[in-house]
């Protein structure tokens, strides 16, 4: 059986050579899909611009469309696991450029991310300063 963590991991690495082979539109979502459950759901602050509540596979894929069209840059520069309970905790340090404004901007993400069966189930990102964010993103 696979551990949460190694799930974890896994989805991680396979975003990243997602979002280097062109993302959405450009890579396929199948090498990502088999970390997520079916009816995963990824609940994003309202206040971003990918704001929303995300169901599935399908929503997944329009969130990662949603994210593409905000930043041309979003990389993970450092993480940490803080938990390795259920839920899983990750603190990451991330570094970003808004394709709106060339803004760039650094900025920590502490994720909860429910794993069960060897998939991730749920995941809540908390952003420090949605409000940067939001300023940064926006003409």
């Amino acid at each position: 059986m696979t551990s949460s963590v190694e799930v974890l991991t896994g989805m991680y690495a396979a975003e990243a050579r997602y979002l280097a082979t062109g993302g959405p539109g450009v890579a396929s979502f199948d090498e990502l899909a088999p970390f997520f459950d079916e009816e995963v759901v990824l609940h994003q602050a309202e206040a971003l611009p990918y704001g929303g509540t995300w169901h599935g596979h399908a929503g997944m894929e329009r969130f990662f469309v949603a994210m593409s069209r905000t930043w041309d840059i979003f990389d993970m520069v450092a993480q940490r696991i803080l938990s390795t309970g259920d839920p899983l905790v990750v603190h990451t340090e991330v570094s970003a450029r808004s394709r709106a404004t060339g803004r760039r901007i650094t900025f920590p993400i502490l994720q909860t991310l429910t794993v069960h069966n060897g998939r991730i189930t749920e995941v809540y990102p908390f952003y420090w300063d949605t409000a940067m964010i939001t300023a940064a993103c926006t003409p």
